[in-house]
């Protein structure tokens, strides 16, 4: 599946307040599910000394899907295209590269 079938196929399920005009409300769902993301690589480190199982791996790929689709809703609110916003990732990350600034700060670099 590409991003954009992914994009059109969620897309349907997007059922929130004011659907096709707010932004806040999947920008904020995306600060959650982020969030439970981190919970569950943190719970590794505490109760399984970073030792991440099938099961939590299969866990976390539910939490990441769900990041997926906030990630897809603002997309669409904003009328972006998933397939451009990777697209455009991958460039700005292969110059960051062959210019040797992959690390360090600041989003211009």
């Amino acid at each position: 599946m590409t991003f954009e079938e992914y994009q059109k196929k969620s897309r349907k399920t997007a059922v929130y307040p004011n659907a096709n005009q707010n932004f806040v409300y999947p920008t904020l769902g995306l600060a959650g599910e982020s969030g439970e993301v981190a919970e569950k690589i943190k719970k590794t480190i505490r109760d399984d000394d970073g030792k991440i199982t099938d099961e939590k791996k299969i866990e976390i790929e539910k939490e990441l899907g769900d990041v997926l689709w906030y990630v897809s809703q603002i997309a669409s609110e904003l009328n972006l295209s998933l397939d451009q916003i990777a697209e455009k990732n991958i460039e700005k990350l292969y110059s960051r590269m062959e210019r040797n600034k992959l690390s360090g700060s600041g989003d211009n670099r």
